[in-house]
């Protein structure tokens, strides 16, 4: 019989409990609070996936999203890991509303969708009450969706986002009462007088009481009104008569304007400090205005603090409601950075005004972004990418609120 050394049995159980260590092809091999093995056996690398979950895979499969060789261990994705296409990801695992927060603001949120909630992957990160502390429902609130024809108000698809805010633990963000788009024909093409119409944007505002964003965007960009049912129809009456109504169905709704392009100096800003201050001096409820960032990488305006500034001192909050940050595709690793410090600037912004009460992004991944259907060769607006992978975005978000 041949005999074995002890220190060549010592080898071999060290080479059984290094081999006992690694997982298996397509095992987890790391991620947040992952405890088993970081390792993976030969011919398989630990694919970084997302935060909480690296996976080990073929060699010849890794493509798309960093890897780390079973020859390296960790966890996958290194100190700056790659995503979707190879470009770069996000480093910081923060939670947004958890940070936020502590930071003394209200909340860090998302907007939503119905037809996105069968989707679990989506709604594991959106359920996530750290990570995002409001929604907001992107349409099964608005005019269309809760009163198809005149006094039959449904409120279906509204209930699933308030019902899932609700269970998450989570603030809602009502959108919205009176806007020129999106409207049933029976209210665009009516043709009722200024009574009847008065009488419909009473009756309809103070029965949507949960739509916080009250009266959105009443203004064209030259700081003009828009020229649409309600105006041309009440003049500018159809503010006050919102806003009162609103406020009589439920005297505790904080009630707000919404608007794009009023988060800079010129005409469209002024026109809306001009609304305020004349409804404030009419003593109609107004709370708040948001301001929905819907901006361009690399076009940002300066001047934005001082801009929410100039309507809190008027005597209301404000919000970031909508914040998206398109580029034109293909994405690349400069557009990203690029990104990132747009994000970083416009979160910042809302940090140093006191009076700046939350941050919305209008939904956080690009899977189901509004913009690629909006905006023609544009897109990756989002935090998020489509594969619900954080991109450098979410780093300069984190940065801004944790400065």
């Amino acid at each position: 019989m041949k005999l074995v050394s002890h220190s060549s049995l010592t080898l071999v159980a060290v080479y059984f409990q290094l081999a006992s260590a690694q997982q298996a092809v397509w095992g987890q091999c790391g991620g947040i609070d992952w405890k088993g093995a970081t390792t993976c056996v030969a011919g398989t690398v630990c694919q970084y996936s997302n935060a909480y979950y690296s996976q080990c895979i073929p060699s010849a499969s890794a493509t798309g999203v960093s890897s780390v060789s079973s020859a390296t261990g960790g966890s996958g994705g290194g100190a700056t890991p790659t995503i979707s296409g190879g470009l770069p990801g996000a480093t910081s695992t923060a939670k947004l509303h958890t940070i936020a927060k502590a930071a003394g603001k209200l909340y860090f949120g998302s907007a939503t969708d119905n037809p996105e909630l069968t989707d679990t992957a989506y709604t594991a990160i959106l359920d996530d009450n750290t990570m995002f502390g409001q929604i907001t429902p992107g349409n099964s609130m608005k005019w269309d969706a809760t009163e198809p024809s005149q006094g039959d108000f449904t409120f279906t698809a509204g209930d699933v986002i308030a019902n899932l805010a609700k269970t998450n633990g989570q603030l809602l963000r009502g959108h919205n009462c009176v806007w020129y788009n999106q409207l049933p024909s029976w209210v665009s093409s009516g043709n009722f007088n200024a009574a009847e119409l008065q009488s419909i944007v009473a009756t309809h505002c103070s029965t949507v009481v949960d739509s916080w964003d009250v009266i959105n965007e009443p203004f064209n960009d030259d700081g003009t009104w828009r020229s649409d049912v309600f105006y041309n129809t009440l003049n500018t009456t159809f503010v006050p008569t919102a806003l009162n109504a609103a406020k009589g169905a439920d005297p505790t709704t904080k009630l707000y304007i919404n608007d794009y392009n009023i988060e800079y100096a010129g005409a469209k800003s002024t026109s809306m400090q001009n609304l305020i201050k004349s409804l404030k001096a009419a003593g109609t409820p107004v709370d708040g205005v948001g301001f929905q960032f819907h901006e361009i990488v690399g076009e940002l305006p300066g001047g934005l603090a001082t801009n929410l500034e100039a309507f809190t001192a008027l005597g209301v909050e404000v919000a970031i409601t909508e914040l998206d940050i398109r580029m034109t595709l293909p994405a690349t690793a400069a557009l990203y950075e690029q990104q990132k410090t747009d994000y970083q600037t416009v979160i910042s912004a809302c940090m140093s005004v006191e009076g700046c009460i939350g941050i919305t992004i209008w939904d956080y991944t690009d899977k189901y972004s509004w913009v690629p259907s909006t905006f023609s060769g544009q897109g990756a607006a989002c935090p998020w990418d489509d594969s619900l992978l954080k991109k450098p975005a979410f780093d300069g978000i984190v940065a801004a609120i944790s400065a």
